[in-house]
């Protein structure tokens, strides 16, 4: 399970403004902007053809074990109706090391539902597919775009996501392959 936030407003990042100038030219000058405080948590999960679930968090909400567990429960279900043949074979799950993700209600609920949880090391980009391929994607999408509500942009989020090719989501599991 992997979290981003998608906000309302997200102006564009440094690597988009960039511009060229000669070095003798004077700077341009540029004014800070900030991202919008209205903003919706997503949580996605997927595997290698595509996505599977997708929760946001509702207002006023924090990511507990407890929210972390009625999650889990959902993805098992999914799993069960959609890919039946996948929980055969045995189900290998990577989260972040959110504490909610870390507390020992969630570690036992994970064993409960048969889900074989691979570590995650920080900064690597093999063990955390979501914020190297899935999330700068998305970002980019959403990205100078204004949202009136969560609805738009959860709306906006989710036909960039739904439009994506299982290639897309394929492409980063053979290194998750080798570990396991």
């Amino acid at each position: 399970m992997f979290e981003t936030w998608l906000y309302h407003y997200d102006p564009e990042t440094k690597q988009q403004s960039m511009e060229w100038w000669h070095s003798s030219s004077p700077r341009p000058k540029k004014f800070r902007v900030q991202k919008s405080a209205a903003k919706v948590l997503a949580s996605i999960f997927w595997d290698q053809d595509g996505i599977l679930l997708i929760d946001y968090l509702p207002k006023g909400q924090n990511i507990n074990a407890e929210y972390s567990l009625s999650l889990l429960v959902q993805l098992k279900d999914i799993l069960k109706e959609k890919c039946c043949w996948k929980i055969t074979k045995g189900v290998l799950f990577l989260h972040d090391n959110a504490p909610a993700q870390q507390a020992l209600a969630t570690q036992k609920k994970l064993a409960y539902l048969s889900f074989q949880c691979l570590d995650h090391p920080p900064n690597s980009s093999y063990l955390a597919p979501s914020d190297y391929c899935l999330f700068p994607g998305l970002k980019k999408q959403l990205n100078v775009r204004h949202f009136l509500s969560d609805v738009e942009v959860i709306a906006a989020a989710e036909t960039w996501l739904d439009g994506q090719p299982s290639e897309f989501f394929f492409e980063w599991l053979p290194k998750f392959r080798a570990m396991g």
